[in-house]
């Protein structure tokens, strides 16, 4: 295929994508439009006419296709229909909600409800229909790219995506030694797609190089110090571009207007949840008679231990003589009804609040871990202890787009990916992010116990192999089991 008419192809896809994206939020928009003409744009104490109505439409608007875009709410090409009902109608329940919230303003009353709840049914059927379509429309029209994978330490990618169910775009031809491809170049012949995991730089620079000159789509899976430069600063020194790396050092404003973020939300949280918070208590106490709270003793930002709360989960003799015991997950024995319930929902995490009143803890940044798991860590992941350069977070980046089988050598790349851009932004960002996976089960908890233990294992396994003459295994490869904490 000529030069031009990949790049004609090219700009048509991207055109009929963004085509029914928009189609997608004309719709959305005029159920709300719907609602807020035949109703509410009559309540207000002083009504708009004509183009204030219209900008209310636009705010909207504008507020959905913002939590869309944060939930992956458009990414036909990629997400399961399931996926794209769900993320779109969060975001479409979200900015219903607001603009509510802003009608109680403009009416100086709480108006009726059943108008925007109409609405949002609607925008619910909407919802569907349109995902069911432009899914079937997308697989129909563009057929899965013919895909390579070259890996230097495989990290698996042909079955990461198989039970991503990515295969409906990538149709992976072979799973291949980078070295192989190397020496012989036509493996790459027909490829639409090139995937690279594990790879040294001198070896994805040919990749790289031979990608870009064919017209190939190229994913890179960068390792930790990738990330790491990703967070430097770029600078010109001696007429030389140059990338500024040091450790995580945040500016006096950042911090500061994380604290108050920090301190408003959790404030306002605890007071907002308070109810729940205390039916939780009384449940938990009538359940056992037990103590309702759970302390373990946690990490944060410079190795700094500090003590985390939760609500208990497990039974009071759960870790017998004081000894941890991994837990097989929410069907262990020692959880407790009322823990069956509140791990679900992830209101056992709720005391933490607390801790980032107290400082311990701020709302985004990578979870707390135990001292002895972070010890046996980096004895297989020696940048494990970069993790400590931020404070740690209710919530994380590996938390939002991490999934129960991420690897912790990708979790911690999560994490380091975080500490490399972190701003307020992002923390927002990641904020809005956790709502869309408070009741995913696929959702990843961080680093637990069973990483520890498979990592420990890896350790031992690694140890036999130099002694053999063989290079030691990448941490990577190595496939977590949900596991949660004794709390």
């Amino acid at each position: 295929m000529e030069k031009k008419e990949i790049r004609e192809n090219s700009v048509w896809h991207m055109l009929q994508i963004r085509t029914i994206k928009l189609l997608n939020v004309a719709l959305i928009s005029g159920a709300f439009a719907g609602c807020w003409f035949g109703y509410y744009a009559y309540q207000a104490v002083s009504p708009y006419y004509d183009k204030g109505n219209f900008l209310v439409v636009i705010l909207f608007a504008l507020l959905y296709v913002l939590f869309s875009r944060v939930y992956n709410g458009f990414l036909i090409s990629i997400n399961r229909i399931s996926e794209l009902c769900y993320s779109q109608a969060l975001s479409a329940m979200l900015a219903d909600s607001i603009m509510f919230v802003i009608t109680i303003l403009l009416v100086k009353r709480v108006p009726n409800v059943l108008p925007i709840c109409l609405a949002a049914a609607v925008q619910m059927l909407l919802i569907l229909s349109w995902s069911f379509l432009a899914s079937q429309w997308y697989t129909r029209k563009y057929a899965p790219k013919k895909t390579v994978i070259l890996y230097g330490e495989n990290h698996h990618l042909d079955m990461l995506i198989q039970s991503h169910r990515l295969d409906r775009r990538f149709d992976v031809m072979y799973s291949l030694d980078v070295n192989a491809c190397l020496k012989n170049r036509n493996l790459l012949s027909d490829a639409e797609v090139v995937f690279i995991s594990g790879v040294q730089n001198t070896d994805q620079a040919e990749i790289i190089r031979y990608c870009l000159e064919n017209h190939v789509e190229l994913y890179l899976l960068p390792n930790i110090y990738d990330v790491i430069l990703r967070g430097g600063r770029q600078l010109n020194i001696m007429h030389l571009p140059m990338v500024y790396v040091n450790r995580f050092n945040p500016s006096p404003e950042y911090q500061l207007i994380k604290r108050f973020m920090d301190m408003l939300l959790s404030f306002a949280a605890l007071i907002v949840l308070s109810p729940l918070l205390l039916l939780t208590a009384v449940a938990i106490k009538a359940c056992d008679g037990g103590p309702i709270l759970y302390k373990q003793k946690r990490l944060t930002q410079g190795g700094r231990e500090f003590y985390v709360l939760k609500f208990r989960s497990m039974r009071v003799d759960a870790e017998k003589n004081g000894v941890a015991q991994l837990s097989t997950g929410i069907k262990d024995d020692r959880i407790t009804p009322v823990g069956r319930i509140i791990r679900k929902t992830r209101i056992d995490e709720l005391p933490q609040l607390i801790n980032i009143i107290r400082g311990d803890m701020s709302i985004v940044g990578p979870r707390p871990e135990r001292p002895e798991l972070t010890e046996q860590f980096e004895k297989e992941l020696p940048e494990f202890s970069l993790r400590l350069q931020a404070k740690a977070g209710l919530t994380g980046y590996a938390q939002v787009y991490g999934k129960y089988n991420t690897t912790p050598y990708d979790k911690l790349q999560m994490d380091l990916t975080y500490i490399a851009k972190a701003s307020i932004i992002e923390d927002v960002r990641i904020m809005l992010a956790t709502v869309r996976i408070l009741f995913d089960s696929e959702s990843t908890e961080g680093f637990e116990e069973k990483d520890a233990q498979v990592l420990a294992g890896k350790i031992v396994e690694n140890g036999k192999r130099r002694e053999a003459g063989f290079p030691p295994e990448c941490a990577g490869d190595i496939v977590k089991e949900q596991s949660t904490s004794a709390g």
